[in-house]
Formats: C-alpha cells, sequence, structure tokens
C-alpha cells in the first residue's frame, strides 16, 4: 500500500468502522487478517488469508485497524511513602 497516496487516516477509520459491524454481526466468527475496502465508501469484507485485490481495492491489515499494542505495565508494586501504610 502507498501510503503517500491516500489519507491514512480515513482508510484506517473506514477499516475499522467494517471491522467493528464484522465484530457486531459475527460475534463467534474467527479472527480476521485484516480488511479490504472496495472504492470510497465504507464498502468492504473481513478477510481471513490473504485476498487477491482488484485495481480499486485497499487491503488493511488488522495491526492497523487496532491501533498497535499498548504499553506493558510494569511489574513494580506502585510507590508508596516511607511510614505510609496502605488503607
Amino acid at each position: 500500500m502507498r501510503w503517500d497516496r491516500i489519507n491514512s487516516g480515513d482508510l484506517i477509520g473506514r477499516a475499522r468502522r467494517i471491522y467493528f459491524t464484522y465484530l457486531e454481526q459475527c460475534p463467534c466468527g474467527g479472527e480476521p487478517m485484516g480488511i479490504v475496502l472496495a472504492g470510497q465508501g465504507d464498502l468492504g469484507r473481513a478477510v481471513f488469508e490473504p485476498p487477491v485485490l482488484l485495481p480499486e481495492e485497499q487491503f488493511v491489515p488488522l495491526d492497523l485497524i487496532r491501533g498497535g499494542r499498548a504499553r506493558p505495565r510494569s511489574p513494580r508494586p506502585p510507590f508508596r511513602s516511607p511510614g505510609r501504610e496502605a488503607i
């Protein structure tokens, strides 16, 4: 995908809407590998294997749709001042 030729924020937003629609309509369905967007509207589909794209289609992988990974939490307990006990 050529990110310099598209509005990536719009593309990812459209893919997220299709992905969330898929999750609402198929809650027991498998996890797709991404979304294929067709044209400029909110038309698209979830795909579960590498797609063969038509010229006007764009593939958006699931990791871009989800927005990356959350930072891992620190394994350390929260800081407490000396002399103060937890309530």
